[in-house]
């Protein structure tokens, strides 16, 4: 992200006033939500760029080989945005290993795909050692009903009874046949 002269300007008048604590004045308040605004929206057409990217290039490597030289394009450059190699790209260019390009690019992409399952090895180990480390041990407090509680007699639970089990046909109670209608010469009495 590159910022302007002006942006710049801001950005440093904001972090004199952060190191430094002052009153500032509307226009320079004004002047720095405009620019977190400006910041903002580039996080977002970043993530939106990034997005893009890797759905096209999920695209190109299903249309896999036809789209080689398209594919391995947008790979390099979705590596270069920061894009850890997911296992369907090592797939692909494992397939394609006799391609010299592919070859080079599975090689890089394994090592990519290595330190990212090590980082996060690490960042799970890490989380799971921390608390049992850091953690204090609490004081316990007493609680009303404690000692004193203890010594009174407890009531004793009701006794649950004991239901007899339905019968199906109290659960399901049979089918009423229907009446069949009176022939035609009873209904024409009259």
């Amino acid at each position: 992200m590159a910022f302007s002269a002006d942006e710049l300007r801001v950005l440093r008048r904001a972090l004199a006033v952060a190191l430094h604590p002052a009153p500032l004045q509307d226009e320079d308040v004004r002047d720095a939500l405009r620019l977190a605004d400006s910041v903002d929206e580039a996080v977002r057409e970043a993530g939106r760029l990034r997005a893009f990217l890797l759905d096209d290039l999920a695209r190109y490597r299903e249309a896999l080989p036809g789209s080689l030289s398209g594919y391995l394009e947008l790979l390099q450059d979705a590596l270069a945005a920061g894009y850890d190699p997911a296992a369907d790209d090592l797939a692909a260019l494992r397939a394609l290993r006799r391609n010299p390009a592919a070859a080079a690019l599975l090689a890089r992409c394994q090592i990519l795909a290595e330190r990212s399952v090590r980082a996060r090895l690490a960042r799970v180990s890490q989380a799971t050692a921390t608390p049992l480390a850091a953690a204090p041990r609490a004081r316990l407090l007493a609680l009303p009903g404690g000692r004193a509680a203890a010594d009174e007699p407890k009531p004793r639970p009701p006794v649950p009874t004991e239901r007899p089990v339905p019968k199906p046909s109290e659960v399901f109670p049979p089918r009423r046949r229907p009446v069949p209608p009176p022939p035609p010469e009873e209904r024409v009495a009259g």
